[in-house]
């Protein structure tokens, strides 16, 4: 599994930043958890999600 990772850069309004991270933080989760974590949803929700690299991996191996 890749260990790198992308930036993704969400404008909202600072008022409903400093909300969403209260709430985040309230629950014991860093605001970049619950977007991993939406982002994640969201995706498997609408069959977009990438396969694991074990399993392209495997598929590339065929003989």
């Amino acid at each position: 599994m890749e260990n790198k990772t992308a930036r993704l850069t969400v404008l909202i309004d600072p008022a409903r930043k400093a909300a969403f991270e209260k709430l985040c933080y309230s629950q014991d989760m860093t605001p970049s958890q619950v977007m991993r974590r939406l982002v994640r949803e969201f995706m498997e929700q609408h069959e977009a999600a990438p396969r694991p690299a074990a399993v392209r991996k495997t598929a590339v191996r065929r003989r």
